[in-house]
């Protein structure tokens, strides 16, 4: 009996499996990591200007397959709405680095020092290949994300998208051939096994997915002694106060929550609202929640795709009952629905108390518990009562209080009358919070430093330090 050399496919939509993918096998990953290794050293030579040139010529190629790309996402995820976004967006991020990325790393002269005989000069060395390991949920946009402002710094990738969404690589690999990466820019595919041997083969790592997941990944890196960008879980509160507008809040938060099924890590999925506006809100957002329709059978109707994970369905399905078996009331939804494959419905839960899963565990479906609280004071406390700080969200008609409240919530990136806007806006720098991630921003012009170390030329202009031995 010989080892697996491919993992079925599933189509979320069906359930079926339909396809097969390729396993990269670790001895393959390392060579892989050799031949980027070696090409990194000619496209660290070129000039900044040149590597973004090719960014751009990547963006047309992506432009120019832009059907396919959607096809492959609609088989893998089975949404068609965010999968334009997806790729809309991510071909906007791409030419948004060749325009800026060269002023983002630009060598400045050298500057005297107060030692009136010294100068220093900034200089920047790129990691020779860095790895990216990406989920399922935005397959192609987090496996992009982090990996083009790397390139622009003079860096080799080394990517592994998830297992579960990989069918969009041999377009990828096309557009990267057209646009001339294909040397410093390799694709694998498989399951864990493969994911271990990139950060095997490389000299940083990139990983957006699971807590879980991600401390191995982190332990992996210390052990090798390379930093680890990681980008893990959340459970993203939102404050809805008794100065609302309540209307605007149920509306935002219903795209907020149930957006992508609910299927992303900065989905709002914990609702604080104070009690003199808590009827009036839940009303507004039961109504907002009971508009939305499956995107079924056609994929371009309706809002809300199918549960794109299989490992998923049974983690929901207990959320629901555990919710439900400790007093948890569905207003809307409430079950998963099998239809092909597994759908469920917007779901906001009421009479939720902090001890159920659905409010302390990350849920990724279009789940939406509400807790009604007393005061602003107590929302808070409760919204900063977990272990995760990826993002949040404040709903209020006075700036000055939105502002005090944003600046006591524990996450990166705070939307203020909107949702999950740190995942639509990103130029503004955030970092996560608690154990949602570590390491620098990926959002903002200074993410692109995270892929270059800081090298100092420190330069005597020829005079004598009072600090040597004397002249014997």
């Amino acid at each position: 009996m010989t080892d697996a050399t491919t993992l079925p496919l599933r189509n979320p939509r069906t359930g079926l499996s339909d396809g097969e993918l390729p396993i990269t096998s670790a001895s393959e990953v390392a060579v892989l990591g050799a031949q980027l290794r070696q090409a990194q050293l000619a496209w660290a030579e070129r000039s900044i200007e040149e590597r973004c040139a090719c960014l751009d010529a990547l963006a047309d190629a992506l432009v120019a397959r832009r059907d396919g790309f959607l096809d492959a996402l609609l088989a893998d995820t089975g949404r068609w709405h965010e999968s334009q976004i997806e790729v809309d967006g991510t071909v906007g991020a791409i030419r948004r680095w060749a325009q800026q990325a060269a002023g983002c790393l630009a060598e400045k002269p050298a500057q005297q020092e107060a030692i009136p005989f010294i100068q220093s000069q900034q200089t920047w060395v790129p990691y020779a290949v860095v790895g990216v390991i990406s989920p399922w949920n935005f397959p192609l946009m987090l496996t992009l994300i982090d990996a083009v402002p790397a390139l622009a710094a003079g860096c080799s990738i080394l990517a592994k998208p998830s297992e579960v969404t990989s069918r969009f690589v041999p377009l990828l690999r096309e557009a990267l051939d057209e646009a001339g990466l294909g040397a410093v820019f390799k694709l694998v595919t498989g399951a864990g096994a493969t994911g271990q041997a990139v950060i095997e083969a490389s000299d940083q790592i990139c990983f957006t997915g699971s807590v879980a997941t991600g401390r191995k990944v982190g332990e992996a890196c210390a052990r090798r002694f390379i930093p680890a960008s990681l980008e893990l879980g959340g459970k993203d509160p939102a404050l809805v106060l008794s100065d609302a507008n309540i209307a605007h809040a149920a509306r935002a938060l219903a795209w907020g929550s149930f957006v992508n099924g609910g299927q992303s890590c900065m989905s709002i999925e914990r609702v604080y609202v104070e009690a003199p506006v808590a009827d009036a809100f839940i009303a507004a957002l039961v109504k907002e929640a009971s508009a939305l329709q499956l995107a079924w059978p056609d994929p371009k109707q309706g809002q809300i795709g199918p549960v794109i994970a299989a490992s998923q369905v049974e983690l929901v399905r207990g959320q629901l009952a555990d919710a439900k078996a400790k007093g948890a009331r569905a207003l809307t939804g409430g079950e998963l629905i099998e239809q092909g494959g597994v759908w469920c419905p917007p779901t906001v839960l009421v009479d939720v108390t902090d001890e159920m899963a659905v409010v302390a565990d990350e849920s990724f479906a279009s789940v939406l518990p509400v807790m009604v609280v007393a005061d602003e004071a107590e929302a808070i406390a409760r919204a900063n009562a977990t272990e995760f700080g990826l993002s949040a969200a404040v709903f209020t008609q006075s700036p000055e209080r939105a502002q005090r409240v944003a600046r006591q919530l524990q996450a990166g990136g705070i939307s203020i009358n909107d949702a999950c806007l740190t995942g639509m806006v990103q130029t503004a720098e955030k970092q996560s919070f608690k154990l949602s991630g570590m390491g620098g921003s990926r959002m903002g012009t200074a993410s692109i430093r995270r892929f270059v170390r800081a090298r100092a030329l420190l330069i005597n202009n020829g005079t004598a330090s009072p600090w040597w031995f004397p002249a014997a």
